[in-house]
């Protein structure tokens, strides 16, 4: 029987299939298999689009240095490859390199106009450089070409958002609230180029909340953060974006401030995970 030749290559549609149901370890095996099948096939194509995939997989184990250079390979073998323009775009900006996300983000708004993501991505940017009006403009046309995908936020006044993190905080238990007593808790737009570069890889843009100095009880450490005092960050812009209206956004307040705390207390992401405060 013939083969279809328009019909999607199986291991395409195996390490896709993989990715979307949230196993991007076996995404990432299968693409970087079929990938390296399809390069000894001579099919350049489908070995870019493996590679998207791969790098997309890698970003999802949040392994940004890997999928930028699985997505430089998936450009070097497919240069308009646009989603794989799309995912380096991401990638760049959440490995915070700013001037070179801005400058994938522009080749691909001129050459792909209609493509939502880039869009956001340029109002991100222009939100970090204080460009309120632009960064405005950008995500609106980001709603309006994706309205599914960019939906509109919650936006609260700093009063507002202040009131949700002291109601968040008060749900604390008391004895925990006790270590609190001399732990700044804070309020920022964005996190700062410094909070972001001085982790090695560096932290995220998109991070909700940041706790800043040694945990309860350690001595300093060789880890920067460590040798501040005690402070807890949680950053309002992305924690809005992150919500779907004002009730989620309390939640996601809570569920960050809590979560902070446990970093506080000493408990690392695979503690936090175990106990439910990822």
């Amino acid at each position: 029987m013939a083969t279809d030749p328009d019909a999607p290559d199986p291991r395409f549609e195996a390490a896709s299939a993989a990715l979307q149901e949230g196993d991007a370890e076996r995404a990432y095996a299968l693409a970087r298999q079929g990938a390296k099948q399809a390069r000894r096939e001579g099919d350049d194509l489908l070995a870019a689009d493996l590679r998207w995939l791969e790098g997309a997989a890698l970003m999802e184990m949040e392994d940004g240095v890997a999928a930028l250079a699985a997505l430089d390979e998936a450009l070097r073998l497919a240069p308009d490859h646009l989603d794989a323009m799309l995912e380096r775009a991401s990638v760049l900006f959440e490995l915070c390199r700013f001037d070179a996300a801005l400058a994938s983000a522009q080749v691909l708004a001129d050459t792909a106009p209609r493509e939502a993501r880039a869009q956001h991505l340029l109002g991100l940017l222009a939100e970090r450089r204080g460009d309120a009006r632009e960064a405005e403009r950008a995500f609106s046309r980001a709603r309006k070409l994706d309205p599914e995908g960019y939906p509109k936020h919650p936006v609260l006044s700093k009063k507002e958002f202040d009131a949700a993190v002291e109601r968040a905080l008060a749900e604390i238990p008391e004895q925990v609230r006790r270590y609190l007593s001399n732990v700044p808790i804070t309020v920022e737009d964005l996190p700062s180029d410094d909070d972001l570069l001085d982790s090695d890889p560096p932290l995220p843009p998109t991070i909700l909340g940041l706790f800043r100095g040694a945990p309860y009880g350690q001595k300093l450490s060789a880890d920067p953060w460590s040798h501040l005092p005690s402070s807890i960050v949680l950053y309002q812009r992305n924690l809005e974006r992150s919500a779907a209206d004002r009730d989620e956004l309390e939640e996601e307040i809570a569920t960050t401030l809590v979560h902070e705390v446990g970093h506080f207390l000493g408990l690392d992401e695979d503690e936090l995970w175990e106990r439910g405060l990822e």
